[in-house]
């Protein structure tokens, strides 16, 4: 059993730090420990938020009220989205350490080989990234070429116990698509078990992962609130924060690195001076560094849903009743086992909407439960969902400052479904979620559909659904975007532009949204700049991949 009750009343020594890291998240946890590795290297890491060893966070079933309540969530909102009826889509990310790795779904997916080719960066083709996804993993079951034995994450796939998973997966190779025995491997195409990052039965956050048992020379504070880093002589040389309603400073006599997410980190770095010069003026920040970039490029994974009743209560609907939630507690209390021991996201499918398409650009996350709604997560009766959506999001969004405040959260405009190519993608989800649900595989099960519903059915309800029911899938990412052109905001080793010994390590940095869910790729990026940090020799794996035979001329 780890202990954090000594970590909150550590302070910073008055001497610099080898490394700061500012955000113990999906990405920081990772760079941190990797860096502390070296017993000679004094390391620092700010976490905003409290430790992590409540139960809700370590029960991968209990999870769901920390998504929508806020003691380990920031809980932002979007401004009012103009093609969603200016609805405003609710944005939780973790605020604990772990970060959103302690709240997520704990969905394990890498992305395709095509995403990380086709980010155009020297240093991150998937032959290059693939051994960082390896060093951080150990697989309970595949050994292969393509997994990882011995890291710190442990992965399990699904046990598919109940029997709509396996349904959902033969209706779609009833569909004509194929299945696949490791969506993270060889081929990540197709209808199969998912991943998940639970470790005997706990979530495997980074911090369970990663910040069990720190060593001497990592500082680890929490609730530490950064709210500027100390640039001089276009040097970073320290980090303020908060804690304790006191403002300190951490001085840094090696390198600062910014780990807090997709709205965190550019807020952070626009607060420090760095950003876009004219809003940073408006404001009455002082520039240190002009760059346009920053806070541009935000985009997300967009979704909507398709619900069918269910004929028999085999659901997760029974195991809502308070009854039953204590049952299931009690047994996981005592075992670490039985139906609190899964993220009950045990299916799923990444499919090629049309020809041409060369690798897969729709993913289905399926569950054996359906809720009213998608922020509160009641059920109202037996069934099942699929989320689905398209995984290539054209529509481009921004975070700014509301104000100078650094403790103002952040303007987050994501502007989804503001292209026409989004809409359609979007649209088409439908038919073909439909379609699915609709093999024989489920005849056994399905009841009357739920959502979209009968009464949508042609072109324009179908659209007025999406704008009233379409939602992120909380999968924010490139708002400091990684490249080699003047709008990119760090260079393809992290480090941000025109300011020295300061890098960026998160999923802000992504140039292009990957084929799926992001906490893996988000690992993979602390695990790949820490190993750049430490002056680690780069790793290349070739390994070959699948590509659909006459993918040119069929869909499927």
């Amino acid at each position: 059993m780890r202990t954090r009750s000594g970590w909150n009343g550590r302070t910073a020594h008055d001497g610099g730090y080898d490394a700061i890291v500012v955000g113990a998240g999906s990405s920081g946890a990772v760079v941190a420990a990797r860096l502390a590795a070296d017993a000679a290297r004094r390391v620092l890491l700010l976490e905003a938020g409290p430790a992590d060893d409540h139960w809700s966070i370590r029960m991968p079933a209990g999870g769901l009220k920390n998504i929508t309540t806020g003691r380990f969530n920031w809980q932002y909102w979007t401004e009012p989205e103009p093609a969603l009826q200016n609805r405003r889509l609710y944005q939780p990310r973790g605020r604990v350490l772990g970060g959103s790795s302690s709240l997520n779904g704990m969905i394990f997916v890498r992305g395709n080989a095509g995403d990380y080719d086709g980010w155009g960066v020297p240093g991150w083709s998937y032959a290059e990234v693939l051994h960082y996804f390896r060093r951080l993993e150990a697989h309970a079951t595949i050994r292969d070429a393509y997994r990882g034995a011995d890291g710190p994450v442990r992965v399990v796939q699904g046990s598919g116990g109940n029997p709509l998973y396996e349904a959902f997966i033969e209706a779609g190779v009833q569909a004509g698509y194929p299945r696949t025995a490791d969506t993270n491997g060889f081929q990540q195409e197709g209808f199969g078990r998912f991943d998940m990052n639970v470790d005997g039965g706990v979530r495997a956050s980074t911090a369970h992962a990663y910040l069990r048992r720190p060593p001497h020379n990592l500082t680890i504070l929490t609730g530490a609130r950064a709210t500027r880093v100390v640039v001089e002589r276009g040097r970073a040389v320290g980090v303020e924060y908060v804690r304790a309603g006191a403002r300190q400073t951490a001085r840094a006599d090696g390198e600062i690195v910014l780990a807090g997410g997709a709205f965190n980190s550019p807020q952070l770095l626009m607060l420090s001076g760095i950003g876009p010069a004219d809003e940073l003026r408006r404001l009455g920040l002082g520039v240190v560094q002009d760059l346009p970039g920053v806070g541009r490029n935000l985009h997300d994974h967009v979704e909507v849903h398709v619900d069918q009743a269910c004929r028999l209560p085999i659901t997760l609907y029974g195991a809502m009743k308070p009854m039953a939630k204590l049952r299931i507690g009690a047994a996981w209390f005592l075992t670490k086992g039985g139906m609190g021991a899964t993220n009950h996201y045990e299916a799923g499918a990444f499919l090629r909407s049309a020809a041409g398409v060369r690798w897969p650009d729709i993913q289905i996350h399926f569950v054996p439960i359906c809720y009213s709604s998608h922020h509160d997560r009641r059920a109202v009766e037996h069934g099942y969902r699929m989320h689905i959506g398209p995984l290539r999001q054209t529509s481009r969004g921004s975070v700014t400052l509301a104000s100078a405040d650094p403790l103002a959260p952040p303007v987050i405009r994501l502007n989804v479904l503001a292209t026409e190519d989004d809409l359609r993608a979007t649209l088409a989800c439908f038919a073909l979620g439909r379609e699915i649900f609709a093999q024989r595989a489920f005849d056994p099960f399905r009841g009357p559909e739920r959502q979209p519903g009968p009464a949508a059915n042609t072109p324009s309800e179908l659209e007025a659904r999406t704008r009233e029911t379409a939602v992120s899938a909380y999968h924010p990412c490139g708002t400091c975007r990684m490249g080699t052109d003047d709008l990119a905001v760090v260079d393809p080793q992290g480090r941000v532009r025109g300011v020295e010994r300061l890098r960026v390590a998160d999923a802000s940095i992504i140039p292009q949204v990957t084929s799926g869910n992001l906490n893996a790729p988000a690992m993979m990026i602390g695990e790949k700049i820490a190993a750049m940090m430490r002056g680690e020799a780069p790793l290349r794996e070739d390994v070959p991949v699948y590509e659909p035979a006459g993918w040119q001329a069929r869909q499927r």
